[in-house]
């Protein structure tokens, strides 16, 4: 399903908070824009396993839970089902758990504080297919990955750490639906990477990234 058609229909919203009082506002705020919560829960486990059977849009996730994390959760969801956009709320902002946050896939990182109104706003922009984390907050997170996980995320000269990511993703074959969902970006946005990343490398087409890919990956190898 694409952003075009998420916004057509009500959107759907998993909420998962161990607080039943936040739970409860979260929903009526939402409901009252016309979105459908369409489950809850407490716990990590029990919103891992309900996610993904039903099919929310939007998940918003408590950042910290007595038996895991939103990030986990997300994580877990996302491996399962790309098109879940996921939404991290949290006390207060936890470098570590922004990180987690970032590498999960998720779409925001927001504090609780937020106005209602605010909050409302970014599940639209998720849904939509934004990101709501600085691209300079997310560069410097991939960056730290790609420096513990060089052969996963290798770095290509001149490329961001994005756009080293990108490329990976074309030379994995995937389309630009399948990077879209990925990068948890539109898909209109992950075509303006594809062709950015081309003209960066001078390469003309998806096959000649592939090749590229491979052959960056066999040096790196043989090192």
């Amino acid at each position: 399903m694409d952003s075009n058609e998420k916004t057509a229909e009500a959107l759907r919203v998993y909420l998962l908070d161990d607080h039943e009082v936040i739970r409860r506002g979260l929903r009526e705020v939402l409901e009252g824009e016309g979105m459908v919560v369409v489950g809850e829960s407490s716990t990590a486990a029990d919103a891992a396993a309900r996610i993904p059977a039903l099919r929310p849009h939007i998940a918003v996730l408590d950042a910290r839970l007595a038996d895991g994390t939103g990030p986990d959760v997300c994580r877990r969801v996302r491996s399962v089902d790309r098109s879940i956009r996921c939404l991290i709320l949290a006390e207060d902002h936890d470098e570590q758990g922004f990180r987690d946050a970032v590498l999960a896939g998720a779409s925001g990182y927001l504090l609780k504080e937020l106005a209602a109104q605010d909050v409302v706003a970014a599940v639209r922009r998720a849904a939509a297919g934004e990101v709501l984390i600085d691209p300079e907050d997310e560069d410097r997170i991939l960056s730290g990955a790609i420096e513990t996980t060089p052969l996963r995320l290798p770095v290509y000269d001149g490329l961001t750490p994005k756009e080293s990511r990108l490329l990976e993703l074309l030379g994995q074959g995937m389309t630009n639906r399948q990077i879209a969902h990925e990068l948890a970006v539109a898909e209109k946005t992950a075509k303006n990477y594809v062709s950015t990343v081309l003209a960066k490398l001078g390469l003309e087409n998806r096959t000649q990234a592939a090749l590229y890919v491979a052959e960056a990956q066999r040096e790196r190898q043989g090192r």
